[in-house]
């Protein structure tokens, strides 16, 4: 039941975005709460592998927190630039959450954490540096810039 939920969440966080878009009824404001819906939905599955995967998480503690880090620059970045966060859908975004589906079904199915989790630290590290890179080039907050080349393309025009 609960894998059934998680495939559930998993294929709509990948197709409501496309879906929306094709309909014409993507917008900023809806974009964003896609954005605070990713960040509560891995708030939980964190507060959940510290409750059943303690140990886990404590082996793990440095590179998760390095995610942390550059989570919180990314997010100051945007804050001093643009006065919110950026809602960008990036390419790497998207597989940033392939590799943390992969990683929490490891995790929580299989009581696995190698090299799923170090595939998921590591894809989130290179998409945050990617978006700060993407806010440093963006002259004005967008949304859905879906890479740096695009977010290049933009300041250009």
């Amino acid at each position: 039941m609960v894998y059934h939920r998680l495939l559930n969440w998993f294929f709509s966080d990948i197709f409501d975005g496309v879906i929306a878009r094709r309909i014409g009824a993507s917008n900023a404001q809806l974009r964003q709460a896609d954005s605070w819906a990713d960040v509560c939905f891995y708030a939980c599955v964190f507060a959940s592998a510290w409750l059943v995967h303690r140990d886990t998480v404590i082996e793990f503690r440095s590179p998760l927190l390095a995610v942390v880090f550059v989570q919180l620059a990314w997010w100051v970045v945007n804050l001093v630039k643009y006065g919110k966060p950026a809602s960008y859908h990036t390419y790497s975004a998207k597989f940033w959450g392939i590799t943390l589906f992969v990683a929490t079904i490891a995790l929580f199915g299989f009581n696995y954490a190698g090299i799923t989790l170090w595939v998921a630290i590591i894809a989130g590290i290179i998409h945050t540096v990617e978006e700060i890179a993407m806010t440093l080039v963006l002259p004005e907050w967008q949304h859905d810039v879906l890479s740096i080349f695009h977010a290049l393309q933009l300041s250009k025009e």
